[in-house]
């Protein structure tokens, strides 16, 4: 399976790494950070879709995509385009990615910003928040309900914020059962790198009004955009079409394309998540006002 093999290469590297860099010293470095940003206020649901926008080499089903030899300057443009948060892709093997891209990054813009990688371990949480990451992402396909648990945990105990990626209802009930606060449906099976394009409209109901939904995977032009919000999604993630194309120019017709309310939010939304983040809270309860 692509997930798995994924998965694997990217613990061997966590574990190569770690030769040079005991935990002790990751861990360390990640208590020195200051706080993560508040990355739930920043994707906090609201009358325009919110972007998660990516900085991507390549990737296993569309292979090389772009150079991109100065990562934060790719991000910085995202952050001028209007991105509420910027993922950066640090699986070195297919994705063409590193902790280095993410650091350069996470210093260069004052967006959140999310490490994304095949994450199984407790020393990989570590080097994402001593990267200066804000939020961490883990895939429930490729992770026992044990490791799960542990490494959700241990990312909110570090400040940041995990991004649950799901593929199936059964995957999104193990979310749920998580209380995931952001909940993301990949169209993309890693297992097969088949694509679903309307796997997050028929998965969009399910997910709690306790939880901003993230549609990932399958943009490519501005009524993708248009398709998932509709479908009911607070926030896309984008990779390929903005490495691909002018960044600016794209996200701009993008967040164009999503600037409609899509869904009522419930007084209950911010009973669950007030503290979590007071701000997140002001934002949908003025959404809630304003309807």
């Amino acid at each position: 399976m692509v997930l798995a093999d994924l998965t694997a290469g990217a613990v061997e590297d966590a574990e190569r790494r770690a030769l040079t860099r005991p935990l002790a010293d990751v861990e360390r470095d990640a208590l020195a950070r200051p706080p993560a940003h508040d990355a739930l206020a920043a994707l906090a649901p609201a009358d325009r879709v919110k972007i998660i926008a990516e900085v991507k080499r390549a990737s296993p089903s569309r292979g090389a995509l772009a150079d991109i030899p100065d990562p934060a300057l790719q991000a910085s443009l995202y952050e001028q385009g209007g991105a509420s948060a910027i993922s950066v892709l640090t699986e070195e093997r297919r994705f063409g990615g590193s902790l280095a891209d993410l650091e350069a990054v996470t210093a260069g813009v004052s967006l959140p910003v999310l490490r994304k990688d095949f994450i199984a371990t407790p020393y990989q949480v570590f080097e994402a928040r001593a990267a200066g990451a804000d939020l961490a992402l883990l895939i429930v396909a490729g992770l026992s309900q044990s490791t799960l648990h542990e490494l959700h945990a241990l990312i909110l105990e570090l400040g940041m914020t995990p991004l649950i990626e799901t593929h199936s209802a059964e995957e999104l009930e193990a979310a749920i059962d998580l209380g995931a606060s952001l909940i993301g449906v990949n169209a993309r099976n890693l297992k097969t790198l088949e694509l679903d394009r309307d796997l997050f409209a028929r998965l969009a109901d399910r997910i709690p009004d306790t939880a901003i939904r993230v549609a990932e995977s399958a943009v490519l032009a501005p009524d993708d955009v248009r398709r998932y919000r509709e479908a009911g999604a607070d926030v896309v993630l984008i990779g390929e079409a903005l490495v691909t194309g002018d960044p600016v120019a794209t996200l701009e017709s993008f967040l164009e394309a999503g600037s409609m309310p899509v869904r009522a939010q419930k007084e209950s939304k911010c009973d669950v998540l007030s503290e979590r983040s007071e701000s997140k809270c002001d934002v949908l309860s003025e959404r809630s006002e304003s309807k």
